[in-house]
This record gives C-alpha cells, structure tokens and sequence, in this order.
C-alpha cells in the first residue's frame, strides 16, 4: 500500500513522537555513522503513542520501519504476521449453519482431508447427520444401526454404533470389491453337478445332482452339515429368514427329481415337511416368504402350498409343456413354459389372470415387478407385458442366441439440485455369451457387453454391481451404470455353475482341474470359492 502524506503530517508526526521518548543518557562518541542501540527502550510508551497515532500515521510508521528491516526481520515478521490473517470461517458460523455447508460435500476424499485442517473441523465432522446422509446417497443399507441391541448369540451382523463408522466400512467393503478381497477355498464335500446355490451372512446352501443338499458356514467356508432325503437330484431350492431378530429361524425349501418337495429347518437341519403332488421332476421353485411357496413342474402343473402347515392350497393347470421358470411379486405369479406362453396368475386365488402369446419357442426366463413381466426365450429376444391388461408392451432384440438369464434391478439416480430417485433395469444374459441393460421404462438398450466366449451360465446385479459366469470358465464383475469391466474375480476355471454375492461376500462355485499345475488330465473337482470383501 502506497501512503500520500503532506510535509504538515510528517512534521507533526515526527515531532509528535519524538517527544513522547524520553532523552536517554548520554553515549559515548562512535565512529560509525549508525546510532548504537539504547540501554533502554521505552517499549510500553511507543506502543501507547501508536495507539494514539491516526490510521495514516500508524501505516507511515509501519512502512518506516519495514523500510529500515532485513530479510531475516522480514521473515520473522511474515510468520508472525501471517496465522493472524488466516480466518477459520466454519468456526465463526453457528453449528448448525457449519453443518450444513459440510453437508454439501460427498467426496469422502475430501471429507478427510477437512478433518486434519483443525481440531474444530474434524470435531465438526464427527456429527452424524453428515454420514447419515451420505449413506442415503450412497445407498448403503442400515437395517439395524438403531435397532435394540442384539444378543450375543443372535445370527445377525454387528454393526457400528454410528452411521460415520458404518459409512467408513461400508467404504472400505466397496473399495476391496475393486482391488480383491480375501478368498477362502473350500475343494471338499462338494460331488457331482451343482444345480443350485444361495447365501447369506451365515450359510452358504448349495444343491447337487447327487440327491445332497450341502449346507457351510460362510464365514469359515466349513461344513456344516449334509442335507439327505432326496432320491433324485436336487434341481431348485431356496430359503427365507434369519434378517428379522424376533425370528432368526432360515426355513429352506428344496425339490428335483424325485417329484417331492422337502421344507426344512435350515439350523438345525430337521425335515419339517414333505410335499407330495407333482407328477414329474420339480423343475423351478419361489417362497413369496417364509409361508408360501410355489413349485413349477415337468408335469405341466404349478402347485401352491401353505409349508408352514404342510398343506397344497392351489393347482394351476393350463400349460400344455413342462414349466420351465417363475416369479413371484406380492399378489401376482408368472410362469414361462416349453409351450411357448406365459402365464400370470392371482397367487392368493389361482386364478389364470392373461395367457401371453407371442413366443415361437421355448420360455427359459420370467421376471415381473407386477406392473410388466419380462420373457426371454430360445428365439433370442425378449418381450415385455402389461400385467394388468396382459398385452405386448415390446419386443427386445439384440442377442443371438437363447436369453436364460433376466433380473430386474433398482438403482438410485441422481441430478445436480434435485433429489435422489430409483430406476429401474433389466440386465439380460445370452448363451451367446453377451449382457445387455435396458431401462425398464423405455425399453432402450443402455448397454451392450460382450462378456464371455461362451455362454453365459450365470449372472446377478445390484446397484453397485454385476457379476457374471460364463461357460468359458470365468467369473468377471463389471460397473451395471457404464458397462465397464472392473477385474475379474478369480483365474480362470473350466467351467462356472453357480454365483451369488451379497453387500460383502461373493460366493463362486466352479469345476477345476483337480490338478492344475500338472499337464496330464487327472479329472476335475468342484470347488467352492468365498471372497470376503469385508474389512
């Protein structure tokens, strides 16, 4: 800054702080022609003169003395200067006002960074309205954060105290997805084609040509016990529970080749039911919850049964072809079949509600949101319904070759100023090998993915990700929003039957060489892979 000053305010600048030093003694005459410096300084009475001095006189002053001072004056004057000019905004504001501009920010880069710029901030930044919303924008579930505390022995996860802890692991859990996990190997006790698989934070349920149901610990990867009764291959099953904490028993449904349907109590093995009926193998199944259950068979019939009684409340006839897939969404029930129809039913009545016609070849997948069912046959496209009037809504074209693989996923969607909504698509997988995303309202393809050599054998998708298996003997997780390939999960197999993941682990289970390293063929084995993403 330069200062404009008139010879009258430099005189009585001058004169008017020259007297406001007292006469120090007298020195003894020097050479130099530099004043030495006083015994004595007066500092409190200069200080009290600069006080008095007007804003003009206190800057000339100032610019006087920096003017007489060397780089090293300079330097310590800059470090002594320069923490007064800073100004900790977010410390000024009210809480409530610094809360809210954080709340701006969703970089959790960034949010870290901000907590080692002082102690107030990071103390700002330990509120949990911030995590508590970036885990609604990050979509990450929390179930039970708030939930009575659980018992030790309860079956369900413990989860942090706070949403900033749990938003941190869930964090680092979607981190170890990309870079790898660790991977537990399980190569016993399993035999035999594996037909069916499903999991959960506890056990790894897995159903095999062998007339077995092998049941481990997904933890451990250890067994935990061997389901037998089945006389034929078990070819469909599922279970349900074990997320509600005032009632943490799993009921496991199981069906195949030998024509019954078998209800068990999945912790401690015991056979609650045996389901008899069907004519022929038991070819699909789907629980509507832990009470109704629909089984699809090669004897043309769907049946309905109350399994908590042990009791058939419906047969549904009208297929002239063995039921090839079903679903199930509240009240409505779809079924594809080899006779080239779909069917929707009431699931509380069994009433045939539409019979949709349109297919040339055989229905290998269904799924409904209950608004519009979805079809993909052996003919290479899909066709989308209206549930409610039963009329073609689309025909999806694109694959090559038989569509066996369909599933519907939410995801959330965000636009700069507004607030978070779900779409909704369907992610499609071929024999030839490739995945397609279509928006579930337009019908447009929004992805196209050549993702295996061969055909795909398996496929599931969430909103964070998608994970297919393919014939090729590979296992590949791949971003649903652009269609990019991530890594994949696991070397190379000859052959992948089965997959499913959760928010933390993915299970895999693939027949490998029983000796991989060795250039003679000894046979394969299955293998059961768990990869746990879970820091």
């Amino acid at each position: 800054m330069f200062i404009t000053t008139t010879n009258q305010d430099n005189s009585n600048f001058n004169t008017t702080f020259n007297n406001s030093i007292p006469d120090a003694p007298p020195s003894p005459p020097v050479s130099s022609l530099c004043t030495p410096t006083p015994a004595y300084f007066p500092s409190e009475q200069v200080k009290c003169t600069f006080q008095h001095l007007s804003s003009r006189q206190q800057e000339q002053l100032l610019t006087d003395i920096i003017d007489q001072c060397d780089h090293t004056q300079l330097a310590y004057l800059h470090n002594l200067i320069a923490p007064r000019l800073k100004v900790d905004f977010l410390k000024r504001l009210p809480m409530e006002i610094a809360l809210a501009i954080l709340s701006h920010i969703d970089k959790p880069f960034t949010l870290a960074q901000i907590a080692r710029v002082s102690r107030h901030w990071n103390k700002l930044l330990k509120d949990d309205s911030i995590w508590k919303r970036l885990c609604a924008k990050y979509a990450y579930d929390i179930p039970y954060l708030h939930a009575v505390a659980q018992p030790a022995s309860s079956p369900l996860p413990v989860l942090p105290a706070s949403y900033r802890a749990l938003f941190r692991r869930k964090f680092k859990t979607n981190a170890d997805w990309q870079r790898g996990g660790q991977i537990r190997y399980v190569d016993h006790g399993l035999d035999g084609l594996v037909t069916s698989l499903q999991c959960d934070d506890k056990y790894i349920v897995v159903g095999c040509d062998n007339h077995r149901i092998e049941v481990f610990d997904t933890a451990t990867g250890r067994k935990v016990r061997t389901l037998l009764g089945h006389e034929g291959g078990v070819w469909a099953l599922e279970f349900k529970g074990g997320d509600d904490p005032l009632d943490p028993d799993r009921i496991l449904v199981s069906a195949g080749c030998d024509r019954d349907v078998r209800v068990w109590n999945l912790e401690t093995g015991e056979l609650l039911h045996v389901l008899a009926g069907h004519a022929q193998t038991v070819r699909c199944l789907k629980m509507k919850d832990k009470r109704t259950l629909v089984t699809g068979s090669r004897d043309y019939t769907l049946r309905i049964w109350d399994i908590e009684q042990g009791k058939l409340l419906h047969v549904l006839v009208g297929h002239q072809q063995s039921i090839r897939c079903l679903d199930i969404c509240d009240n409505i029930l779809v079924s594809g079949s080899y006779d080239t129809t779909a069917r929707i039913w009431d699931l509380n009545t069994g009433t045939l509600l539409h019979v949709l016609s349109g297919h040339q070849s055989q229905i290998y997948s269904i799924v409904t949101d209950g608004e519009k069912v979805a079809t993909g046959s052996y003919a290479t496209h899909i066709r989308v319904w209206s549930v409610k009037t039963g009329e073609c809504l689309a025909v999806l074209h694109g694959h090559t070759s038989l569509v066996g693989q369909l599933e519907l996923v939410s995801s959330p969607h965000t636009e700069r100023g507004q607030p978070t909504t779900w779409r909704t698509t369907m992610v499609s997988g071929g024999a030839d090998g490739c995945i397609r995303v279509w928006d579930w309202d337009s019908f447009e393809c929004l992805q196209r993915i050549s993702a295996h050599d061969n055909s795909i054998t398996c496929i599931q998708t969430d909103h964070r990700w998608m994970v297919s298996g393919g014939n090729d003997g590979r296992v590949k997780l791949w971003n649903p929003h652009n269609g990019r390939l991530i890594r994949t999960l696991t070397t190379p197999a000859k052959l992948v039957w089965k997959l499913q993941f959760n928010e933390s682990k993915a299970i895999l289970v693939m027949q490998r060489p029983i000796d991989e390293n060795s250039a003679s063929d000894q046979g394969d084995k299955t293998v059961l892979e768990i990869h746990d993403f879970d820091p």
